[in-house]
């Protein structure tokens, strides 16, 4: 095995000379001696054969050679205090991974709003984050996949906390045949037409949540390609109101003149697999999703 000649030690030093501007600067704000940090970069110049530092007036300014090993070096010894500060968040019993399964109807604005926030606080945790629909988070818990789980049912043998409700709204395009019969719809009219629907991601207890009791409908496996088909004049379907402000602003979808049923809720609960156990990693995320959605879903700037 190869032991290298200098040590992370030594180039903390010169670091130190660099950035204060000199010897005593570097010596006060390592409490070290003079005397000593002199040493330190003159034993590591002659270990390495390579001038690192030249007198500048009362500066030290690293040579060119210097600043070319002083920038590998920094890379070293930003790893070195990560490797630390993993230790540390072991050691408080910050997890390695926190995995979370989100049900496709949570917010993405407030997803993004609880990960930036976590971030922070977890750089040495990793976040597996699994999107479901209806009963695929409840699939992650019951086979033990994650963590959290912010899902549509809270499955037996676990708690949850009530988190939002999403309301849904029966629409399609405004020139949609439903559209042009010019008046309240009933259940017949519906079940003529063609429905489209979004696929349980769960495979335990598989729901139909939504779904009319009729051979007109399709079914896709991702919310979005079931609002691009809508919007593009195929089918009708029960949509969630805050994914389609856009869309309904903008003219492509149009609510249906429902007599009865035309709205709907459903709501999403948060549930921590093991809160008697649960780490702290995993503690901050389920606590950061009860901030951010108690305080609305409105995402705060990057800056200012």
């Amino acid at each position: 095995m190869k032991i290298p000649k200098s040590t992370l030690e030594q180039w903390q030093v010169l670091q130190a000379i660099v950035e204060c501007g000199g010897y005593a600067q570097a010596a006060e704000a390592l409490h070290r001696s003079q005397s000593s940090v002199s040493y330190m970069v003159a034993k590591l110049q002659e270990q390495l054969g390579v001038e690192l530092l030249e007198i500048d007036g009362r500066r030290a300014r690293l040579t060119p050679n210097g600043k070319a090993l002083l920038n590998k070096a920094r890379e070293l010894l930003g790893g070195a205090f990560q490797l630390e500060q993993l230790a540390v968040s072991l050691a408080e019993g910050w997890e390695p991974q926190v995995s979370i399964a989100v049900d496709s109807l949570f917010p993405v604005a407030l997803l993004v709003q609880v990960l930036r926030e976590f971030e922070p606080w977890a750089r040495h945790t990793r976040v597996n984050l699994e999107e479901t629909v209806l009963s695929g988070s409840e699939d992650a818990l019951l086979e033990k996949r994650v963590d959290i789980a912010i899902a549509g049912r809270i499955p037996a043998g676990f708690l949850g906390d009530a988190l939002m409700d999403i309301d849904f709204i029966a629409v399609a395009h405004p020139c949609h045949p439903l559209h042009k019969l010019g008046r309240e719809l009933e259940m017949d009219d519906l079940t003529r037409n063609l429905q489209i629907v979004v696929r349980d991601s769960g495979t335990l207890n598989p729901r139909d949540h939504g779904w009319l009791n009729t051979d007109q409908r399709w079914s896709v496996t991702n919310p979005q390609t079931r609002m691009e088909m809508i919007c593009n004049g195929i089918g009708f379907g029960w949509l969630a109101e805050h994914k389609m402000h856009d869309q309904l602003a903008q003219g492509l979808l149009k609510p249906l003149p429902l007599r009865v049923g035309q709205r709907r809720k459903m709501s999403l609960s948060l549930i921590v697999a093991n809160p008697e156990v649960a780490g702290p990693a995993t503690c901050r995320l389920a606590n950061l999703i009860r901030k951010v959605v108690a305080e609305g879903i409105e995402p705060r700037p990057l800056c200012g």
